[in-house]
């Protein structure tokens, strides 16, 4: 795999962080979870192919074993607030010193400096200060966080594995590892470079929910059907506009042009009754197969099973057979092989890793004993 041979520490975090560590994980990189002790119940809904170790760090002890977890790896992965991991001896400088090819990479929602920097906040606040949330929404409504899709994982979790990747490269040429700091509410701009940079053309000249790739166009919506399921329609240019019209039994003649703004209201009204006439299913016939960007809506439980979907086999499952995307993209020569084994509890590997990292096994029981870190092995389900 890509990331074969490549060891990460990932400070146990929700959503962004986790994410990335997922990413790394399933292009073949070892990446080992640090979980607090005592903890009932892993958050992370995202550890495919992580093997968890706890670590009380609250004690010196416990400080000194994840210093060398981190320096004897390529990679660190926190999600911390600014300041945390400099209050344990564990920031950047003091690691790379000791390891100048270490990759410390930040993942935090407004970024290392900045009066916001210390600052609480989730994903509808990062969106919030990067302009998007503004352009979100229908119209006549409130702006509107499409679930915590845009400044967690987007701009979070993928951006921040983007750059680990390409310090990684970078650092086969210099030897040198270096700093991330990955902001959410930067990287959720960064991922609308084009409604940024695409205004200038009148894209956007209109009110939120009143553009052509807002919802605002009659050709760019959603609509639902006779068994209150939804057909997504994309069908901005011109001929695939016609073949749209055609699948609905429309003609271009009885109806007001396609780009005339101030007509699109009666042509959603048109369409909603369209769509409203027939199944989803029904319409799904129509349209597959045809050039009228229209295609079902499709719910968790009907998408892996969309012939499409299923020849490429985009989604998988693992052992307790719960169901997820492939990981993405595919790669011809060393694509991903995500782990299909249940996720680890928390501690399940503490013992493995450690003597991976040249721990004694008296010194881990002796740790474990003092409540330095934990070992939990998995119960068998009979």
């Amino acid at each position: 795999m890509a990331l074969a041979g490549v060891r990460v520490i990932e400070l146990a975090g929700l959503a962004p962080a986790p994410f990335c560590g997922m990413i790394l994980a399933d292009f073949g990189a070892k990446v080992i979870r640090v979980d607090r002790t005592r903890v009932a119940m892993a958050m992370d809904t995202q550890a495919r192919g992580k093997r968890s170790v706890a670590i009380n760090l609250k004690t010196s002890e416990g400080v000194a074993v994840l210093r060398k977890l981190c320096v004897q790896s390529d990679v660190v992965l926190e999600p911390y607030r600014k300041g945390v991991m400099e209050k344990l001896g564990l920031g950047p400088e003091e690691l790379l010193k000791e390891n100048p090819r270490l990759i410390y990479a930040r993942l935090t929602g407004y970024g290392q400096t900045g009066s916001y920097a210390s600052t609480a906040g989730h994903d509808i606040n990062y969106l919030a200060m990067s302009g998007l949330l503004s352009k979100l929404g229908r119209c006549g409504e409130n702006p509107y966080a499409p679930l915590n899709l845009v400044a967690d994982f987007a701009g979070g979790g993928l951006t921040c594995a983007l750059g680990i990747v390409l310090a990684l490269l970078e650092r086969t040429v210099s030897g040198k590892g270096q700093v991330i700091d990955t902001s959410m509410v930067e990287g959720a701009a960064y991922v609308g470079s084009f409604v940024w940079k695409s205004r200038r053309i009148g894209m956007w000249d209109q009110g939120r929910g009143e553009n052509m790739l807002d919802s605002g166009a009659p050709f760019y919506d959603t609509y639902q059907t006779s068994d209150g399921k939804y057909m997504a329609v994309g069908a901005i240019e011109p001929q695939f506009y016609r073949q749209l019209l055609q699948g609905l039994g429309l003609d271009a003649e009885d109806l007001p042009p396609q780009m005339s703004f101030s007509d699109w209201p009666e042509l959603k009204r048109i369409f909603r009754e369209r769509f409203a006439s027939r199944t989803q299913a029904d319409w799904s016939k129509v349209f597959d197969g045809t050039d009228a960007c229209v295609t079902p809506v499709l719910s968790f439980d009907q998408v892996s099973s969309h012939p499409h979907n299923q020849e490429r086999g985009s989604f998988i499952k693992d052992s307790t057979g719960d169901e997820s995307p492939r990981p993405a993209p595919v790669l011809s020569r060393t694509p991903a092989e995500p782990c299909l084994a249940r996720d680890p509890i928390i501690g399940e590997h503490t013992r493995l890793v450690l003597e991976e990292y040249g721990f004694r096994s008296a010194d881990i029981d002796q740790m474990q004993a003092a409540g330095v870190v934990e070992c939990n092995a998995a119960k068998a389900k009979l």
